[in-house]
């Protein structure tokens, strides 16, 4: 690219890049018009009405981003594993929508418990399923039986068998015409738009390397209280445990993945890598490491390095590094696209300052969507990001080289069907308070 050329795209604006980016960009299909009687929702005047399933800090989110995405839309129904989070999902959408009329949720509209999801699913038209990471495969799959447009959060399961689930969904989904956004945000956010725009335009040329990165220092522990049964425990605490959340490297790690993905157009076709607990490895960290490298192959040949790390005092660093064979592009949560050429000339910077939040663009193009009476279809790639997470896990649990089509064999299943506050977790600690922890050259591949 010349002088001129850098010129001309440096300093790209928000309002220069809308200009001809469209919600194709985002990753999900639009698909023609919903037949006639399928587009219920088509006048702006006509209520949607939302259902919360995972009431924590992410679903309150999302509540609130659906009620600002849409002035029709109004939430009627809240479910959640406990009482106390579902409680304060309501208190804090009640001091910001007060007596508006948008929340309308009575009494017998707030269901606890494991099945709480199928009674706030069926009162509504959309549905926000927030809970935990492990239950989605199952709080989807009703969803879609139960004819509903839907918003989830990444990852879509923590097992392969979970990942089947989600795909045959997303079948049923396409069939019905259903829209399914799911939480991959960068799809969403107009600086990845643009780099993919680049990318597709050949301006770094073929990838051949990159480097992806969710390097931080933890998140919350929550202590073991004296009446807590080991279910609650592990719920409260649900990041610790596999089976409920899948290691961090699946629950973060996955959107930086998840764009190398994206960039490259494919899915990796092999892994391999390490991790461990160095700091992060007391009994109240459950089952996870605190750190995993892994080396993703893909098909045309490119391979990513991949680094997520839980360790406090330990440099933080969550982005993306991708080179092509002409140039090196850099992306960032933070609204940041550059490239520069192979020895560092700067050739175009995505100004993202006035950028609306991508987690809001999520919600502002599903109701979009419905309305218009179009379908995004995120869950493909939602489930395969979330398996290209799984099978880099499975590399640094093993220590072995894992092929993807060797991995979606996999018949372990983490999360069983029968789960209760009646019932021990899948998952048990020892007469010291240790969980069982992977060991690599030990763990094997099921």
């Amino acid at each position: 690219m010349d002088n001129n050329s850098k010129s001309n795209n440096k300093g790209l604006t928000r309002r220069q890049f809308c200009k001809n980016t469209t919600m194709a960009a985002g990753g999900g299909l639009l698909l023609s018009s919903l037949p006639i009687g399928a587009s219920a929702y088509a006048r702006g005047s006509d209520v949607l009405k939302v259902a919360v399933v995972g009431c924590g800090g992410r679903g309150t989110g999302a509540a609130n981003q659906a009620l600002q995405a849409d002035n029709g839309v109004k939430i009627v129904a809240l479910a959640d594993a406990f009482r106390d989070r579902l409680d304060d999902c309501y208190e804090n959408l009640t001091n910001r929508y007060g007596d508006s009329g948008r929340l309308d949720v009575p009494e017998e509209h707030k269901f606890t418990g494991f099945d709480a999801y199928r009674h706030a699913i069926d009162l509504s038209d959309v549905v926000i399923l927030a809970g935990t990471p492990g239950f989605r495969p199952k709080h989807f799959e009703y969803a879609i039986q139960q004819g509903k447009h839907v918003f989830m959060e990444k990852p879509v399961a923590t097992d392969v068998p979970g990942v089947h689930r989600v795909l045959e969904a997303g079948k049923e989904a396409k069939r019905k015409n259903l829209n399914v956004v799911v939480g991959l945000q960068r799809h969403y956010q107009n600086n990845y738009r643009e780099a993919v725009r680049r990318v597709r335009q050949n301006e770094i040329g073929k990838i051949i390397s990159g480097q992806v990165y969710w390097n931080s220092g933890g998140v919350w522990v929550r202590e073991r209280q004296p009446d807590q049964t080991e279910m609650e425990y592990q719920m409260r605490n649900w990041y610790y445990f596999n089976w409920l959340c899948g290691d961090h490297i699946l629950e973060q790690h996955i959107h930086n993945i998840d764009v190398a993905n994206w960039f490259i157009g494919e899915y990796p076709v092999t892994a391999q890598g390490m991790g461990g607990r160095e700091v992060r490895k007391g009994k109240d960290h459950g089952q996870i490491f605190d750190h995993h490298f892994v080396e993703f192959t893909y098909p045309g040949g490119a391979i990513i390095s991949s680094q997520c790390r839980h360790q406090p005092n330990t440099m933080s660093r969550v982005n993306e590094v991708i080179q092509g064979t002409r140039a090196t592009i850099h992306t960032d949560a933070g609204h940041n696209t550059v490239i520069r050429t192979l020895d560092g000339h700067e050739l175009f910077e995505y100004d993202g300052s006035d950028d609306p939040n991508p987690y809001q663009q999520e919600h502002d193009e599903l109701f979009a969507s419905i309305r218009r009476g179009r379908v995004i279809s995120d869950t493909e790639n939602g489930a395969k990001a979330t398996m290209s997470a799984i099978m880099g896990r499975m590399a640094t649990y093993t220590g072995q080289v894992i092929e993807w089509d060797e991995a979606m064999q996999s018949k372990e299943v983490l999360v069983p069907d029968d789960v209760s506050w009646d019932n021990n977790p899948p998952v048990m600690p020892d007469e010291n308070g240790n969980y069982p922890v992977p060991v690599p050259g030990e763990t094997r591949l099921v």
